[in-house]
């Protein structure tokens, strides 16, 4: 993609012999826009992209390293965060502020940051516009696949190219963004436009997906656009190219997230919960997560145990105080289960099971109040969910 560049080298962060340093170069003019967790442990990192992206420089790299977080650790995790920009804008001939650092790994540890700056050359060295696939591999922890996601348009935009890599297994639910999340584009858009797109398309796509309920310290989602189509920039909020290009990221940003919910650890179901009828949107997305969130229904989806009082248990649980039970139906993957809050009298036990054995499972669940819905990707809890957990740092 023309005015993005990627780099990648091993850096021994955690473990030797693996790719774990990418750079990305971007072009001079280009504008990044960023979404962050909401977890007041935030790692340095991000609150160093926060500080970075409020001063209004022009975004020129972006140095991101796995194995460890940079999370919980306090002042030094700062200094560190700061100084692997202060290393990159040397490097690359920009100033530190035009650099945003990201991390993912371990919490509560320090930062190898000679290891890391002794690796930028190597990245530097590897830039190239074709690296995206060697980039996704670089960021990833316990993900078993590289996550990666293109698309490109045209009609009032010229051909346009959108292209993100994205890393995420576990500690899953994201809050305002994604584990880690990179997208490119080859328009030109103005910075606070492509800020409050960041923001809608996180809300379409990330911001819909659950492994284990956990928000991550790192949570991070930048878009950048980089001008390289030629286009001019998009600058009004009613420029009919802005919708187009909007669609094109949220398709992006939308398969990478469903990869991450695919890819969760020791998951072997893809699960698509959709909330009909509710009251409002909000009300829908509660309802959904409180179904996605529940173990006792992972767990029964892993197992094909047709216990499917567990749903209705958890859709009261919910938070809806003036939920009227009686009036709730559930359907799973084209089974009606439950019929005006009770078993539906033609429902039977082997009906269940069969709709559960699938590898992808659609719940669908009417609360007759309203008519808004929504709708959230998750995947079941299994035995290997423990283990990887239980192993991850050894």
């Amino acid at each position: 993609m023309t005015g993005c560049e990627l780099g990648w080298a091993e850096a021994g962060i955690r473990k030797s012999a693996r790719k774990d340093l990418l750079l990305i170069r971007l072009a001079e003019g280009s504008t990044a826009a960023g979404v962050f967790t909401r977890n007041r442990f935030s790692a340095a990192p991000v609150q160093v992209c926060r500080e970075h992206l409020a001063l209004g420089s022009a975004i020129r790299a972006l140095v991101i390293n796995s194995g460890c977080a940079n999370a919980g650790t306090g002042p030094s995790g700062l200094a560190d965060a700061r100084s692997s920009c202060t290393a990159v804008a040397r490097l690359l001939g920009c100033t530190p502020s035009q650099v945003l650092p990201f991390s993912t790994g371990v919490i509560m540890e320090a930062l190898p940051l000679a290891r890391l700056i002794d690796a930028l050359p190597a990245a530097v060295a590897r830039l190239g516009v074709s690296n995206w696939l060697p980039a996704a591999e670089a960021i990833m922890t316990t993900d078993t696949v590289a996550k990666a996601a293109s698309r490109t348009g045209s009609a009032r935009l010229r051909r346009v190219a959108v292209t993100g890599i994205a890393k995420g297994a576990g500690m899953i639910r994201p809050n305002m963004a994604t584990m880690l999340g990179f997208i490119a584009t080859d328009a030109a858009v103005e910075p606070q436009l492509l800020q409050a797109l960041t923001w809608r398309v996180a809300d379409r796509s990330f911001n819909r997906i659950t492994v284990d309920g956990d928000t991550s310290t790192n949570d991070s989602l930048v878009i950048a656009a980089t001008g390289g189509c030629g286009d001019p920039p998009i600058a009004r909020p009613d420029d009919p190219r802005l919708a187009q290009l909007e669609a094109l990221v949220a398709e992006v940003a939308l398969d990478l997230a469903l990869a991450i919910v695919k890819d969760g650890e020791g998951a072997s179901k893809f699960i698509e919960i959709t909330v009909e009828q509710a009251g409002s949107a909000d009300e829908a997305l509660a309802v959904a997560y409180a179904v996605a969130h529940s173990p006792l229904v992972k767990t029964a989806m892993f197992a094909s145990d047709p216990n499917l009082g567990r749903i209705l248990a958890a859709v009261g649980n919910a938070g809806i105080a003036d939920l009227d039970a009686s009036r709730v139906q559930l359907h799973l993957n084209g089974v009606w289960v439950a019929r005006d809050g009770a078993r539906h009298p033609d429902y039977r036990e082997h009906d269940g099971q069969r709709a559960m054995r699938p590898a992808r499972i659609e719940v669908r669940i009417g609360l007759g109040r309203g008519t808004a819905g929504g709708t959230v990707w998750t995947c079941d809890l299994s035995h290997d969910y423990v283990s990887i957990n239980a192993d991850y740092r050894s």
